[in-house]
């Protein structure tokens, strides 16, 4: 007892000469963290300056924006100019706002996203763990159609929707979407699968599960995050399109970029500025939310194997 008495004082003597432990702290104002956080800040206000002129411009009166002052906020606010967008705006012959664009466009998301990652989970669920003949080959034909530019099939398109009735139709417009969307959704699906681990497919297939028993109780339930990929994949993809909404529909079911489009275009009477703005933010307001709502399971796909080989 003596003894260890004796050296305790000594071990602890020799601890403090040590010095702390562990990394020396970094310094905040460092010129790495000046150059880093300083580069992040003009990225951001590259990107987010636009969005601001937007929403300020769709809150002023037209006498306040024409003294040119676009990045001061408004005086008065007022919302006359968002109501106006969504319901009396004029996009040709009609005068009815982006209201009915809007629910043009939900009625070619909702099955087109539906109908497409539907298929391609599937697609990319057999080539990823049942191997039949030609599954390589069939896998590469995806692969190029994923990357065959569309304006070099808009007119063999537009010739088989009229030839099955379905031209300047939304049922013909949501076929399109479904198809061009599968290409890169296989892709994303079947390296997800491959990124799972094999044993389990393998246990399920020794217990007696079949083709489907497998996908809908084991596949699907573990997929969640590569589904809200491609669902954020295909929503934005699907609602911003304006070519396709513009060539394979008509006028009565155009969707909401093609009336967007017309509002801002329009040289009848006096430019509105700020009717312009705020139907240009209500037509981007379906993809932000999606964003906004499942960002983290983005990411979270991404990296559980979206991308990999």
């Amino acid at each position: 007892m003596s003894m260890a008495n004796t050296n305790a004082p000594t071990i602890a003597a020799s601890q403090d000469n040590a010095g702390p432990y562990g990394p020396k702290p970094r310094r905040v104002f460092s010129r790495r963290n000046i150059f880093l956080y300083g580069t992040l800040f003009v990225i951001a206000a590259y990107y987010l300056l636009p969005l601001y002129v937007m929403v300020v411009t769709s809150l002023k009166g037209m006498p306040e924006i024409r003294l040119g002052n676009i990045f001061s906020p408004p005086l008065e606010i007022t919302f006359e100019p968002w109501v106006k967008a969504w319901s009396t705006a004029c996009t040709g012959l009609n005068c009815d706002g982006l209201s009915r664009g809007f629910w043009n466009s939900v009625r070619i998301t909702v099955p087109s996203v539906l109908l497409s990652i539907a298929i391609a989970s599937v697609n990319g669920y057999a080539l990823a763990n049942w191997r039949f003949k030609g599954a390589d080959t069939f896998f590469v034909i995806l692969i190029v159609g994923a990357f065959i530019p569309y304006q070099v099939m808009i007119y063999p398109i537009v010739i088989i929707l009229r030839e099955i009735g379905l031209y300047g139709s939304l049922s013909g417009l949501v076929i399109v979407h479904s198809i061009f969307g599968m290409p890169i959704l296989t892709l994303l699906f079947r390296n997800y699968f491959s990124s799972m681990p094999e044993e389990l497919f393998r246990a399920a297939r020794v217990d007696g599960a079949g083709f489907w028993g497998i996908f809908l109780r084991i596949m699907l339930p573990m997929s969640l995050p590569i589904f809200v990929v491609a669902i954020i994949l295909q929503v934005t993809g699907i609602w911003n399109d304006f070519l396709f909404g513009v060539v394979y529909t008509r006028p009565d079911t155009y969707p909401m970029t093609v009336q967007l489009n017309n509002i801002v275009n329009s040289v009848q009477g006096v430019k509105e500025y700020n009717v312009n703005m705020a139907a240009t933010i209500l037509t981007g307001l379906v993809p932000l939310i999606v964003y906004f709502i499942s960002g983290k399971l983005f990411v979270r796909g991404i990296a559980a194997g979206a991308v990999k080989g």
